[in-house]
């Protein structure tokens, strides 16, 4: 009895995906290659969103930078106002000097003089002293407040317009200087008061 050979089959050859013509083709089309070996990216598009993203990221404003400039400026503006407030009503140094005055124009009329004299020492040198020192606050005030408005256009860009609260303390105070220098120039010139004349003795 002829009995054919058995087909045995050997286990140990497994299939590999490389027999496998469907599983064959896995690779990544996703990347190419450049003609130097470089490896490319076959979607341009996500490198140009991240470059995007990334200059966004460069070119967003520091928040702490932001508001380190904004306090200078507003604290500058502050002082315009204050200084323009102190033009109108007066200053501490301006009584000072006028007394000052005052008691120079006694020290000199002391050994006698003519009424006219007395009143241009003692009270016109006082009176002019004081509306000078007044003028200086109101300059100094028109000043610095058209600093504060001037600075956005020298210097670095500002990512940002000036903040409103800022233009318009800074404009309070250009107000009140320009006021102070106006009431300061007339009380210097005699153009508000005129200094007392000293009538003539009768006889």
């Amino acid at each position: 009895m002829n009995t054919t050979p058995s087909k045995t089959t050997d286990l140990s050859k497994t299939a590999t995906p490389a027999d496998d013509p469907a599983d064959a083709v896995t690779e990544d089309t996703t990347a190419t290659a450049a003609p130097d070996g470089t490896p490319v990216a076959a979607n341009p598009s996500d490198e140009a969103e991240a470059f995007d993203e990334a200059e966004d990221d460069d070119l967003e404003p520091d928040a702490f930078t932001e508001a380190r400039h904004g306090v200078g400026a507003g604290a500058t503006a502050v002082v315009s106002a204050a200084l323009g407030i102190v033009a109108l009503t007066g200053a501490w140094s301006g009584r000072v000097a006028a007394e000052r005055e005052t008691l120079l124009g006694q020290i000199q009329t002391a050994g006698g003089s003519s009424a006219a004299q007395q009143i241009s020492e003692i009270y016109g040198d006082a009176w002019h002293t004081t509306a000078l020192v007044n003028g200086v606050f109101a300059v100094l005030a028109l000043l610095v407040g058209a600093f504060v408005l001037a600075r956005p256009a020298f210097g670095t860009p500002a990512t940002g317009p000036q903040p409103a609260w800022i233009r318009a303390v800074a404009l309070a105070g250009v107000a009140l200087g320009t006021l102070g220098v106006l009431i300061s120039a007339g009380m210097y010139f005699d153009l508000f008061l005129s200094l007392p004349v000293a009538g003539t003795p009768a006889g």
